[in-house]
C-alpha cells in the first residue's frame, strides 16, 4: 500500500525544527556509499524536466528518488513527486508532493548552512528573490538566531512588498523593500538569494568584508547569481563539490573544484573550518542533493503514520 501525501498534508506533518535536526543529522552522517545524481534534460517547451537520485541517510531504511518539471513562468513553477521506496523490498511507501518537499529542504539546509558560516551575531538579512524557499531560509534561520532587520529586494516590487509585510507579522522583524541585489547587500550582515537568474546578481565590490551569502539559484548548468570575482573573494563551502563543478555556482562561473574550501558536511564533522574570522566573506552555494530529500520525506511518512494523515492507495491493485 502507497501513502499519498498531498502539499496540505506535508504543510500540517513538517515544522522547522524537526526538519532542521533531521537535516543536520543527515549533513552529520557517513557520506552514502552510492553517489548522488542530478539529472536533467532541456524539454520541446519552455521547461526542463530533472530527476534526482537516490536519496540516502545511513540509518533510514528506505531511499528516494525524486521527479520534477521546472517551468519558470508557470505558477508553481515546480511540480513533481517524491518517490519513497523502502531499501530492502523496494516497496512503494509513499508518494509526496515534490514542489513542498523541495521548498523545504532547500530552504531549511540553507538556514544550517548560513547560520553555521554567518558571524554569529550578525542579524541583518537581506533576501533577493522573494519566493518560496526564501520564506523557509527566513522561518529557518529565526529558528536558529535572532534577527532584527530584513531588506528585500525582488523584480516584482509588489511580491517583495508582500513578502516583507508576511515576514513582519510573523516575526516582528523591521523590513524594508529596495530596488536591486546590490542595493540590499549594501546594508546586510547575511545575504540570501533564491532567484532563476542566469546573470550574476552580486559582484565583489557589492559585499562588504565579514558578509555571509547564501546562493540557492545555480542549481543547474546556465543559472548564476554570483560572479567569478565575488566567489573568488569569499570562503567558498557547497553541498557535493563534483555537482557545484559540473552545474552549480562554480562551473556556472568558469570556476573549479579548487575554488571551494569544502562542503558542508565537512565543516559541520569538524574536518574542514568555516568561518575564521570576523572579516572573511562566506558563501554558501549549494546544488541540493537527493539525501535532503529522503530526511524531510521520512519525517513526514513517520508522523502520517502516527496520524492517519494521507490517502491510502494501491497501486498493483
Amino acid at each position: 500500500m502507497t501513502l499519498l501525501l498531498s502539499r496540505s498534508d506535508l504543510e500540517r506533518l513538517l515544522d522547522v525544527d524537526a526538519c532542521l535536526t533531521a537535516l543536520e543529522q543527515g549533513f552529520a552522517a557517513a557520506a552514502p556509499a552510492v553517489a548522488p545524481q542530478r539529472i536533467r534534460t532541456d524539454l520541446p517547451g519552455p521547461g526542463t524536466a530533472t530527476a534526482l537520485i537516490p536519496g540516502l541517510i545511513e540509518g533510514v531504511p528506505a531511499y528516494t528518488v525524486k521527479v520534477n518539471a521546472k517551468f519558470p513562468g508557470a505558477r508553481p513553477a515546480l511540480r513533481g513527486v517524491v518517490c519513497l521506496h523502502d531499501l530492502e523490498s523496494g516497496e512503494l511507501l509513499a508518494l509526496v508532493d515534490s514542489a513542498t518537499v523541495t521548498a523545504w529542504r532547500t530552504g531549511l539546509s540553507a538556514a544550517l548552512g548560513t547560520h553555521v558560516l554567518a558571524r554569529p551575531g550578525a542579524a541583518t538579512v537581506a533576501v533577493v528573490g522573494a519566493g518560496a524557499q526564501a520564506e523557509l531560509v527566513m522561518r529557518g534561520l529565526a529558528a536558529l538566531r535572532p534577527l532584527d532587520h530584513l531588506v528585500v529586494a525582488d523584480l516584482d516590487a509588489r511580491r517583495a512588498a508582500d513578502f516583507a509585510e508576511r515576514q513582519a507579522a510573523l516575526s516582528g522583524t523591521r523590513c524594508d523593500v529596495v530596488s536591486d541585489a546590490a542595493v540590499a547587500a549594501g546594508s546586510a550582515e547575511i545575504v540570501v538569494l533564491a532567484t532563476w537568474s542566469r546573470e550574476p546578481l552580486l559582484r565583489a565590490g557589492d559585499v562588504g568584508a565579514g558578509v555571509h551569502v547564501t546562493s540557492l539559484g545555480a542549481d543547474e548548468p546556465g543559472k548564476s547569481e554570483l560572479a567569478a570575482d565575488l566567489l573568488r573573494a569569499g570562503r567558498v563551502i557547497v553541498d557535493d563539490v563534483p555537482l557545484a563543478v559540473a552545474m552549480g555556482a562554480l562551473g556556472n562561473a568558469g570556476l573549479t573544484a579548487d575554488d571551494a574550501a569544502g562542503t558542508l558536511a565537512q565543516v559541520l564533522r569538524g574536518e574542514v573550518p568555516g568561518r575564521r574570522g570576523d572579516d572573511e566573506i562566506t558563501v554558501y552555494a549549494p546544488v541540493g542533493l537527493p539525501w535532503q530529500d529522503l530526511a524531510l520525506a521520512w519525517v513526514a511518512y513517520r508522523r502520517a503514520l502516527d496520524s492517519g494523515t494521507g490517502l491510502e492507495f494501491e497501486f498493483l491493485g
